[in-house]
């Protein structure tokens, strides 16, 4: 189970593997905590009239895109219900909009996850780092209510009107940029005589290194990175099919990169660290 922020995040982060799991014949299962109601449009090439005046159509439209991705990949998919928190600009940055995820507390928000754990009965989950992957507000409560959802899931005396307690076996944090995989394909790009889109980002992009350290687990899918790519543009309220997230060829970075990279954080079975494959432990 893959728990996500907003609809085309189980596209950006991951996908890869989930096609490869899918392949296998594994049962995956994607959980959307929002509608992404207060998205952008990112796509410069999508038109659709009234869209950014009408948060309701932009729903219904990521609704539709979500549909597509989700045949892509192969998943089950369900929505948690929430409402997106949006993207606060500005200094100092204003409030958040009343309703939204981010302000909903970790009990009433983790309720519907904890039921679907206990329906589902995943012995994998993942989700995003306690910054979210990256500080959006949606990301971060997406984190929170994941962890404590893992956690009261297994607990009989939690939610006791949401199923029967199921115990998770492995909870991962998914690890999408580190400096490494950048300078890997950054000098693939290079060797191929192709401009890298990631220059500025070595030259500017701040790096942790003990976080960076926290990687444990590279699950190679390089054979589904095509997949991955049809589940993003099928987002294309979100994704520029000439943008940025395509300008490595996928031959390019299968030679540099040809992983997805993800930090075990709970383990109730015995597995040995660094992994290749999340269910190490569990076949």
């Amino acid at each position: 189970m893959h728990v996500h922020a907003h609809p085309d995040d189980e596209s950006s982060k991951g996908a890869a593997s989930t096609a490869k799991y899918v392949a296998e014949g594994v049962d995956v299962h994607v959980v959307t905590c929002t509608g992404g109601e207060r998205g952008s449009i990112l796509n410069p090439a999508f038109e659709h009239p009234g869209i950014l005046e009408n948060p309701e159509l932009i729903a219904e439209i990521r609704r539709e895109e979500m549909d597509k991705a989700r045949e892509i990949l192969g998943v089950t998919q369900d929505w948690l219900g929430f409402v997106d928190s949006g993207w606060p600009e500005g200094n100092p940055k204003p409030p958040l909009p009343e309703g939204c995820f981010a302000l909903v507390p970790i009990e009433e928000a983790a309720a519907p996850l904890v039921r679907l754990i206990r329906s589902f009965r995943p012995h994998v989950l993942t989700t995003y780092d306690e910054n979210g992957g990256y500080p959006h507000p949606d990301h971060v409560k997406c984190h929170e209510v994941s962890v404590y959802a893992f956690e009261a899931a297994a607990d009989p005396e939690r939610y006791p009107e949401l199923g029967e307690p199921w115990q998770v076996k492995k909870l991962y944090y998914h690890h999408g940029w580190s400096r490494a995989r950048i300078e890997a394909i950054n000098a693939a790009m290079e060797r191929h005589g192709l401009e890298s889109p990631y220059k500025d980002w070595l030259e500017t992009r701040e790096i942790d290194p003990e976080h960076e350290k926290r990687m444990t687990t590279r699950v190679p899918c390089a054979d589904y990175f095509e997949v991955r790519d049809r589940a993003l543009i099928a987002h294309a309220t979100q994704i520029d099919p000439n943008g940025f997230w395509f300008a490595v060829p996928p031959q390019v970075q299968a030679e540099a990169w040809p992983t997805e990279d993800w930090e075990l954080v709970k383990t109730f079975v015995d597995t040995e660290l660094p992994e290749d494959d999340l269910f190490a432990g569990l076949r």
